[in-house]
């Protein structure tokens, strides 16, 4: 489905704008997102958030809206710690009937908003809290924004035990997969990062890869894409929606 812009959170004026570094769209795209949760949140409403720098931002600016926050689920738990830290409830998935927005960012993103995501390795619980998600609102800088999925190594999530098996048939599929040395998910398992593919259905490959036998998920996010996409330039944050 075609996707276009429908606003700008700032709007350019007269002056010289100075174009703002990676590190401050992320901290501006954050602030664009705790300003639509405000606007968009029900009180009391549970809240899902991801993983990832940009969401650490979202977290710091959330703070200020505690207390209308019925609570949150977290998708990692550096993500669970830094909520608490901030004072701010932290709800089991499970006890959640309803969830209205799920905040993320994302390692690419294409036209169609589908996306790849898992490099800090939260993919499959990111993966699970999307799903339960009303809206998903995807938040990250316009380095992350291409035509094509694909150059940023896409994550599989698998049991250690099928990660030859995996492997072997990730290659079948065009990819390169690499084990990430030294890391292990919060749910246990290993991450295969896939190297070389050029996504062109995103779709299609995130059925293929999770039928593959042990791949508990791929970091393919075309299925349930984002709703609603808060995109920081230098100058500015796009607002875009499915």
């Amino acid at each position: 489905m075609a996707v276009a812009p429908i606003c700008r959170h700032h709007e350019k004026n007269e002056q010289t704008i100075i174009a703002m570094t990676q590190d401050e769209m992320k901290q501006a795209v954050a602030q664009a997102a705790c300003d639509y949760v405000a606007a968009h949140l029900p009180a009391g409403a549970i809240l899902g958030v991801g993983t990832g720098s940009t969401a650490n931002y979202f977290i710091d600016a959330i703070a200020t809206l505690k207390d209308r926050i019925g609570g949150t689920v977290a998708s990692s738990e550096a993500t669970r710690q830094r909520l608490e830290g901030h004072g701010i409830r932290v709800l089991d998935l499970n006890d959640v009937g309803q969830m209205a927005i799920y905040v993320d960012g994302a390692d690419e993103i294409d036209g169609s908003l589908a996306m790849i995501k898992g490099g800090g390795g939260a993919l499959t619980r990111e993966k699970i809290v999307a799903a339960v998600a009303d809206i998903f609102v995807c938040i990250c800088d316009d380095t992350k924004r291409v035509k094509t999925l694909g150059r940023f190594p896409l994550p599989v999530e698998v049991i250690p035990m099928a990660r030859a098996h995996v492997a072997r048939q990730l290659k079948q599929l065009g990819g390169t997969p690499k084990l990430r040395e030294g890391f292990v998910t919060d749910n246990g398992n290993l991450i295969l990062d896939v190297h070389g593919l050029h996504i062109k259905q995103p779709t299609t490959l995130e059925s293929q890869i999770d039928g593959i036998a042990g791949v508990v998920s791929n970091g393919l996010f075309a299925r349930r894409g984002a709703d609603v996409l808060l995109l920081a330039t230098p100058s500015t944050v796009e607002v875009m929606k499915r």
